[in-house]
């Protein structure tokens, strides 16, 4: 039997980050982390009977902007507001063609080129590192963007005063804050793990480059918004599927100080709650993530190793709101049956859901392969066992 819904979606998701038991958990889809992709989007509108002009999110990842008319279907209390490119960029995605491929080509801000075959249209990888052969000097001249062009926000308040006066919904930012993952995607991965070893002091300059845009960045959008939304998401992934993606000793001497000075920078902003994305086994990172005054951990991925979710739960949960983990997304939910999924959502809702703190979503974003009837199943299945009455 489905509980009854006593609070709005706004004041369910405030009590839930504020540690207190709400009527049921928030249901969340639709960010940059908690997305789903455009052709198993087509696929779910067609299984469920809509029809509607698909609107892109996000060019790399491929992801789809939900309706309103999906979002309500599946009881999702969380809405989004994000930044967009400033009027100096364009964004365009080219055509090109190489060894007799034609590819997508994105060039983004920081001069990193995302590619996608066009035969394949799943998602684009990384084809240039603008900073692959970089030295230290090259560093100074190297055009990196304005985190405070005030076209980046024009009419962001408007947007947001709309959604907060309009709508009883959990507002929430799109990513921003990427201070440590931008400089590998300039660099290169297998060149930055180097360097983190061979040349340390390149990395703390291209840290401090690519922080100083996401305080820039955050001064002038949370000056527009800061009064108005929910949560504030920002990120870097520290992990994979086994632990650590690179040194935890790096980590704490030199990239922990700067994500710890932006979220200290958020924080005397906004009283929003400051929601951080890591992929994988990010136990490791959890308490050096805490002392930084990160409120919510995503993705929860609980087929890694040590994040079993009834664990977290016992160990961080006084401490953190978790946000994700409602299944394992590597191999049950594209794979499994509608009921299998089912009764993976019921088990780990009651590992996450006792004293409130959590918010249900997949693991990161809904890939495509994932049969329709899996994500209804998903989300049905989430929201009849999320009620706490």
């Amino acid at each position: 039997m489905i509980g009854m819904e006593t609070l709005i979606s706004r004041e369910r998701l405030q009590k839930t980050l504020n540690h207190q038991i709400p009527d049921r958990i928030p249901l969340d889809l639709g960010g940059f982390q908690t997305g789903i992709h455009r052709r198993v989007y087509a696929e779910l509108l067609e299984y469920l009977g809509m029809n509607e002009e698909i609107q892109i999110l996000d060019p790399v990842q491929q992801l789809a902007k939900p309706s309103e008319q999906i979002l309500e279907r599946f009881h999702i209390d969380t809405r989004y507001i994000g930044a967009h490119s400033p009027e100096s960029y364009t964004g365009k995605i080219e055509k090109t063609e190489r060894n007799g491929q034609v590819w997508n080509d994105l060039k983004d801000e920081f001069g990193v080129i995302w590619s996608m075959p066009e035969e394949q249209q799943l998602f684009m990888d990384i084809s240039h590192h603008p900073l692959a052969d970089a030295t230290i000097p090259d560093l100074e001249d190297y055009p990196f963007p304005s985190g405070n062009d005030p076209t980046r926000f024009t009419g962001l308040r408007e947007e947001a005063l709309r959604l907060r006066q309009d709508t009883p919904y959990g507002i929430c930012t799109s990513i921003s804050g990427v201070v440590y993952e931008i400089c590998w995607y300039m660099r290169g991965l297998e060149r930055w793990f180097m360097d983190t070893i061979e040349n340390p002091a390149f990395c703390g300059i291209l840290l401090d480059k690519v922080l100083q845009y996401w305080l820039d960045f955050e001064t002038g959008f949370l000056s527009e918004i800061g009064d108005l939304v929910d949560v504030v998401m920002i990120g870097d992934d520290l992990a994979g599927q086994y632990g650590p993606l690179f040194s935890p000793e790096f980590y704490r001497n030199t990239v922990k100080p700067r994500q710890k000075k932006l979220v200290q920078h958020i924080k005397s902003l906004t009283n929003a709650k400051i929601w951080y994305h890591t992929c994988g086994s990010c136990r490791a990172f959890i308490p050096d993530l805490i002392d930084n005054g990160i409120d919510i951990l995503n993705p929860v991925q609980i087929s890694a190793r040590d994040m079993e979710p009834g664990s977290l739960k016992e160990n961080f949960g006084e401490q953190l709101v978790f946000w994700g983990g409602g299944i394992d997304s590597q191999h049950t939910l594209p794979f499994a049956s509608p009921q299998e999924i089912r009764s993976q959502v019921q088990s780990n809702l009651e590992l996450l859901k006792p004293g409130g703190a959590y918010v249900f979503n997949n693991v990161h974003n809904i890939q495509f392969g994932v049969p329709p009837e899996n994500i209804v199943a998903l989300y049905d299945a989430a929201y009849e066992f999320s009620f706490y009455t």
